[in-house]
């Protein structure tokens, strides 16, 4: 008799499943749990992040507690329009990326449920909200250092991933003229030098280079690499096809040279490089503690970012290569700092050794594995329109 085909990708998205419904209730108001153990409460950012792999793994029980937790954020939202960083506490607020994501997956979840009315006095009080977070009066909105998901991380102004999000709820909710006009600002040059004429717009592309910049605001900048915010910037559509593809191969080179020295041991790539160093400029005491070069915010490897990334090696139009960082990430999700664990779908793993960090059976980690592997299989991008790319 032959031995039945082991699947590891089935085996995880099995192990996937089987997390996101476990963390499906929690001690706050029964909302969802961040983490299995160590997040009892329920992060806004986190969830919404998840709503991806929810919606793409076609389960009716965690659909209904996703509707559950866009409801409560309507129910918590600010009489301005704002969306609190917990969905159970209204008064948590200040986080640059929870409304841009709220609107993002409501869009989808619209969408993949038919229910084109849902909380439509919420979306239309929180657009109304982003449109006045630009400075400029002109689409792009600005961020507090802090403020997004990397609350050990410098990001300050124009923030690429925050805006590869309002540009894709724009695009959403049909609001194509911003969006366009979005997508133009963002691939402007940052700007060089020390004065700025009041007629150039700053933007994100890094002259020489195929990829977006972390941050800009007027003659202040930071080139260094945001996995997940280009990442996006492909799914979404931002960067063309041509960009897409000579942005994939030149990570893909940038992390082999960082494997052979010895600063990554997994063959996904770091959430930033090149890592910050004590010696840098953007360095901040703080990192000694919390932020070391290679950890956290300032290069550890997040499978939910990574999630992402596969996603976007796909749009990029490298189906093989895809699958490829899919089974990586596979690999990726299995070592757990708990015992017993057959997967430990951890926060974020040292990219220099490749051990977890984290909290074991992370929401958005298990959810955005679900998100990567039904795009590879089916190949094609779920809930981001071709059209765009």
């Amino acid at each position: 008799m032959k031995k039945p085909f082991y699947n590891p990708v089935e085996e995880a998205k099995k192990a996937a499943l089987e997390i996101l419904i476990h963390n499906s209730r929690g001690p706050y108001q029964g909302l969802p749990r961040t983490a299995g153990w160590g997040y009892p409460e329920p992060y806004t950012r986190d969830l919404m992040v998840s709503a991806l792999g929810i919606l793409a793994s076609e389960n009716e029980q965690l659909i209904n507690c996703l509707k559950k937790v866009l409801e409560t954020l309507a129910q918590n939202q600010t009489f301005h329009g704002h969306i609190p960083s917990l969905v159970h506490d209204p008064e948590d607020r200040g986080a640059s990326d929870t409304t841009p994501l709220f609107l993002m997956s409501l869009a989808i979840f619209r969408r993949v449920t038919g229910n084109k009315d849902f909380l439509e006095e919420a979306a239309n009080k929180a657009l109304t909200w982003m449109e006045y977070q630009s400075p400029s009066d002109r689409v792009m909105v600005a961020q507090l250092p802090t403020s997004d998901w990397r609350d050990e991380q410098w990001v300050l102004g124009y923030g690429l991933y925050v805006n590869t999000i309002v540009f894709a709820y724009l695009c959403l909710f049909g609001r194509n003229d911003q969006a366009e006009q979005l997508r133009d600002m963002i691939r402007h040059f940052i700007i060089l030098g020390e004065k700025q004429s009041r007629h150039v717009h700053e933007g994100l592309v890094v002259p020489h280079k195929p990829y977006y910049s972390l941050w800009s605001y007027k003659i202040y900048r930071n080139e260094r690499f945001d996995l997940l915010g280009n990442s996006l910037a492909i799914l979404t559509g931002i960067a063309s096809h041509t960009r897409s593809k000579q942005l994939i191969s030149w990570i893909e080179s940038e992390c082999k040279n960082l494997r052979e020295h010895r600063e990554l041991a997994v063959d996904l790539p770091p959430n930033l490089f090149p890592y910050i160093r004590p010696e840098d400029p953007d360095w901040r005491p703080r990192y000694e503690t919390y932020n070391k070069p290679g950890e956290y915010h300032n290069g550890g490897v997040w499978p939910f970012i990574c999630g992402f990334y596969v996603a976007a090696v796909l749009a990029a139009g490298m189906p093989k290569l895809a699958e490829k960082k899919l089974v990586a990430l596979t690999e990726l999700v299995r070592p757990a700092r708990g015992n017993k664990l057959s997967f430990g779908f951890n926060e974020w793993i040292r990219a220099k050794d490749g051990t977890p960090q984290g909290q074991d059976w992370q929401t958005w980690s298990a959810a955005m594995y679900l998100y990567a592997a039904k795009c590879v299989e089916k190949g094609q991008i779920l809930y981001f329109d071709k059209k765009n790319r």
